[in-house]
């Protein structure tokens, strides 16, 4: 059991029984662990359309065979559930602490069924597995629940949900580490539908390794390398993901006022430069990590707290054409405290703006809340997001997403998302292989799972030219691939800046033993995107919902260095299915299945209506 604990846990909350499994080695190897393993035991378990807030609908929390393991970035874990934003499979990843604390109790994954009658916490100290009152910590903030159980159970690491899980929003997060979050999809509000507020680990075991000697060197190797790159051991360290702010700006890339305008001149106002010239008080790395992005802040008030990332600093900022750092941080500290997606957050409220700029929203709709949604108003985005959290007022409607804000409107074409997810902080008409990915994602509007700005504005592994198809959608492909086994494996997604394809094959092999090659690791992650997309088929996502918003394919940028170019979508959405091996409705052909190991799954196969 080489790199993986041997043992999964099966929480059901209806009955409150807690049953110890072992872990299919053979399974694990093929889908790697965390995303592929949480994917395939969603597939095999849960019936085709449950409803996602429904008993039936099962919360899978999974590492992967690196997690905790002694190499770099090793902290991260994944949520698998069925989403309640998208009716997609949800596949949420975070890094801090708590994985790597969890895979020390020696167990890689729990599968949590069912529903508890009152509110309870899981808690497990290696062995000892306990289902526990949590009726106390209801209604408690993500820093309240933290501290009440970290007293309780010393040296604990806690993960769970704040208030707006309880309250079901489908943009709630899932927390740990009071800061850290598995943000996308609304996981925080399966957890809060199944009454389970925290989980909460301690553990004493070690990560059993293939060749301890080899580990070691490969894990130094590796940590070199991402130390001498000049964005893993450069820009990151030094300003955080907010580094990005001036990049994407000065690409013309950065979406403005709900992607209206894709550059603004105060950009460095919000720059990751700015934030810790003015706003920083130390990094805050993850468990391993030798880039160390993560940022601890200084609120107006002198509180001290996380720091944004890139894509809340542009959610909270850019977005809502606000360039107020105090503010940002204030709403990005709220979003962890209530457990809300700060991608989404901002960016509904984004949209709730130019639905008031359009005359949607009336004044007598937010009256009785005090707040406006005029562009550019600081305290507005703050107090927007707060209500948004306890769900009150208009923040009700808000903390339902931009999607069903903007469609119960009768335009939701004002929400910027794809498969009802907002989109996150670059504009793809400035980006076409980026734009493809945000299309194609299983999970809905994402950048994560399909990084293409590496290539098309940074130059990882190569640099591209931004505005050509040529080669886009195959790019796109193996970068969706390579995500899936860096996912997988439990490892950042942020070491790609440095690391390639067959330093992961190294360090895998050193820790599980000599099981893949580079041709058969990218053929895993291929597997387990095209298991995503199965399930997402079975539950009638199939082609007509890869596409973007309206306003990407039909409306030119309107000024900055993109200004005039549209996304080709409808080009490059016919290649990238044939390079993925799917027919021309987006549907994988039965040789790719078999090719990939997949035939169990040929019965979803089924062309949509057209």
């Amino acid at each position: 059991m080489n790199g993986y604990m041997g043992k999964v846990l099966r929480v059901n909350l209806t009955d409150r029984t807690i049953k110890v499994e072992p872990l299919d080695l053979e399974v694990a190897q093929k889908y790697l662990g965390a995303r592929g393993l949480g994917v395939k035991i969603m597939m095999d378990e849960v019936p085709a359309n449950v409803d996602p807030l429904s008993e039936e609908n099962k919360f899978i929390i999974a590492t992967g065979a690196l997690t905790g393991a002694p190499v770099p970035t090793s902290g991260r874990y994944m949520v698998i559930t069925k989403s309640p934003l998208t009716g997609t499979i949800a596949i949420a990843n975070s890094g801090g602490y708590w994985g790597a604390n969890f895979k020390a109790t020696g167990h890689d994954a729990i599968i949590f069924e069912g529903r508890g009658d009152k509110p309870v916490y899981l808690y497990i100290e290696d062995d000892n597995v306990e289902i526990k009152d949590a009726s106390h910590l209801w209604g408690m903030t993500s820093s309240e629940v933290t501290e009440a159980l970290e007293k309780e159970h010393e040296k604990a690491k806690v993960l769970c949900i704040g208030p707006a899980g309880e309250m079901l929003s489908p943009m709630a997060a899932v927390m740990n580490d009071i800061d850290r979050a598995a943000g996308r999809g609304g996981v925080g509000a399966v957890m809060g539908s199944k009454n389970l507020k925290a989980v909460v680990v301690k553990g004493t075991k070690k990560v059993s390794l293939f060749d301890e000697e080899r580990t070691k060197k490969v894990s130094q190797e590796k940590i070199k390398i991402l130390r001498e790159d000049p964005v893993a051991g450069g820009g990151l360290p030094s300003y955080g993901s907010a580094v990005l702010v001036n990049i994407i700006n000065e690409s013309g890339v950065l979406p403005v006022r709900n992607f209206q305008q894709s550059y603004t001149e105060k950009a460095d106002l919000i720059s990751g430069e700015t934030m810790t010239e003015k706003h920083l008080v130390r990094k805050n790395p993850c468990y391993r990590c030798p880039i160390a992005c993560g940022r601890i802040v200084k609120l107006a008030d002198g509180t001290i707290v996380g720091g944004p990332e890139y894509e809340t600093v542009w959610s909270f900022g850019a977005d809502c054409d606000v360039y107020d750092y105090d503010a940002i941080n204030e709403a990005n500290m709220l979003c962890n405290e209530y457990g809300l997606d700060t991608i989404s957050a901002g960016a509904t409220i984004a949209a709730a703006m130019e639905l008031y700029e359009k005359g949607y929203i009336k004044d007598e709709d937010i009256e009785a809340d005090g707040l406006s949604l005029k562009w550019g108003d600081a305290e507005a985005v703050v107090g927007w997001t707060k209500k948004m959290g306890l769900r009150e007022g208009f923040g009700d409607k808000l903390a339902e997403g931009s999607y069903r804000l903007a469609e119960s409107y009768g335009v939701p074409e004002i929400s910027m998302s794809v498969k009802k997810q907002e989109l996150p902080a670059y504009d793809p008409r400035g980006v076409q292989g980026h734009g493809i990915t945000y299309a194609v994602n299983n999970r809905g509007g994402c950048h994560i799972k399909g990084y293409m700005i590496s290539p098309e504005i940074l130059g990882y592994p190569e640099k591209l030219d931004r505005f050509s198809l040529e080669g886009k959608a195959a790019y796109a492909k193996i970068f969706h691939d390579l995500t899936a086994v860096i996912d997988s494996i439990g490892l950042c997604v942020f070491s790609t800046f440095g690391l390639n394809l067959p330093d992961y094959v190294d360090m895998y092999n050193a820790v599980c033993g000599d099981i893949y090659n580079d041709e058969t690791l990218l053929e895993a992650g291929e597997r387990i995107w095209n298991l995503e997309k199965l399930f997402n088929l079975r539950e009638g996502i199939d082609s007509t919902h890869d596409k973007l918003p309206r306003r990407l394919v039909e409306e030119p940028v309107a000024n900055g260095p993109s200004k005039g170019h549209v996304h080709h979508l409808n080009e490059l959405l016919p290649e990238y299915y044939s390079v993925r091996g799917w027919d021309e409705e987006g549907i994988p052909t039965e040789e790719t299945l078999e090719r990939l190991g997949l035939e169990e799954y040929k019965k979803y196969l089924v062309l949509s209506n057209k």
